[in-house]
């Protein structure tokens, strides 16, 4: 699709940004690959050989008994018993000494004297989940090992998979919740601008009231008495949040209802709708792109807040929040300290430069060589 020479400009001018392009370019693999946070951290393997036939426990259940076991329960690929049916193809002597065949059948290609038809596992490059239990010898929090990248928190969970889950998280509830404000409050506030009068006047009055509301202690009490899930942070962060760009919005839809291509417009019979959405909003895109870093830093920042008090996701939930939370209880270890401060600084920094690029595209007083 062939952009407009207008959009070309804006891309032209973003590129020559250089800070927001490559804090683009930068958060967008990082993000890339926690979309993909189950190839990457995961204590299932990606890809199972099992009697010349292949398996993808990351993507579907198995049960014990599909690789000759006992149980009708999903398989425990951490355990030596699982692993040595696996690569042993299912013999029954791994339950006497699962460590020592798997190191037979690796090296000779039997069990007990007996050919055996090897399997093997591919494990993920962090071989746990972000609720996996991790075997620390009793230490918690775990300090920094070649088997724990960044250590362990006080429930014996690995931290680097639980700051890749958590970063998906937090962006992606970010990124919802600020679309979702943007939308309500931009046509809230084009509304008010477009047709002022009564209609801005009882709005006016109406957001002034809501605004008043104590939002965080209303998210903490509908918390605690419902169950907590992702979806009802959404819909409290939108519920109290959309009145952020509504004022903006206003303005410079007031601003621009008595210019002379609106009056035009007007006079050949174009809609409403389209004056107000398609001829005066793109040139109160400015104003709302300056907005949007502190919409998507916010979220993050309310949702890590409700997070660290108690407040927010279920306490299975990787949440960025939590380990700060960890890190402040348990002074000892301050990786955990390290690791969330740096998560943290760097998802923020990089999110305001992307968008600071994106504001000056957008300007048409400023251009970029």
């Amino acid at each position: 699709m062939k952009l407009s020479p207008l959009n070309q400009r804006r891309w032209r001018n973003f590129r020559a940004h250089r800070r927001a392009f490559w804090s683009l370019i930068i958060f967008a693999v990082l993000y890339g690959l926690s979309l993909g946070a189950e190839l990457l951290a995961n204590d299932r393997p990606l890809l199972v050989s099992y009697r010349g036939e292949y398996y993808a426990p990351f993507l579907t259940f198995y049960s014990e008994k599909t690789f000759g076991g006992d149980l009708g329960t999903e398989a425990n690929y951490t355990t030596p018993e699982v692993q040595c049916l696996i690569v042993t193809g299912g013999a029954e002597a791994c339950w006497d000494d699962p460590e020592g065949f798997i190191a037979e059948a690796k090296a000779t290609g039997t069990v007990e004297g007996e050919p055996v038809e090897t399997g093997w596992m591919l494990w993920p490059p962090v071989p746990y989940s972000y609720n996996t239990i991790v075997n620390t010898g009793g230490t918690v929090p775990g300090p920094i090992t070649a088997q724990n990248w960044l250590g362990t928190d006080d429930a014996s969970r690995d931290v680097l998979a639980r700051v890749i889950y958590g970063f998906r998280l937090s962006v992606t509830f970010a990124l919802i919740v600020t679309v979702l404000n943007t939308i309500f409050g931009v046509i809230a506030g084009a509304i008010q601008g477009y047709f002022g009068g009564r209609i801005d006047l009882v709005f006016q009055r109406v957001i002034e009231i809501w605004g008043s509301v104590p939002s965080i202690y209303v998210i903490i009490i509908l918390t605690a008495v419902w169950s907590k899930s992702f979806w009802l942070m959404v819909a409290m962060m939108v519920l109290f949040g959309w009145t952020a760009l509504v004022g903006v919005v206003r303005a410079e839809f007031l601003r621009a209802r008595n210019f002379e291509y609106v009056r035009a417009a007007k006079a050949l019979g174009v809609s409403d709708g389209q004056i107000m959405f398609r001829h005066m909003l793109p040139n109160a895109m400015v104003a709302t792109l300056t907005m949007l870093p502190f919409l998507v830093t916010g979220a993050i920042g309310s949702l890590a807040m409700l997070d660290y008090l108690g407040f927010g996701l279920p306490a299975s939930a990787p949440s960025l929040g939590q380990l700060s939370r960890q890190a402040q209880a348990n002074l000892q270890a301050p990786h955990l300290a390290f690791v969330s401060f740096f998560t943290f600084a760097i998802m923020l920094t990089l999110l305001i430069f992307i968008f600071e690029g994106i504001r000056d595209a957008f300007d048409p007083r400023k251009t970029f060589r």
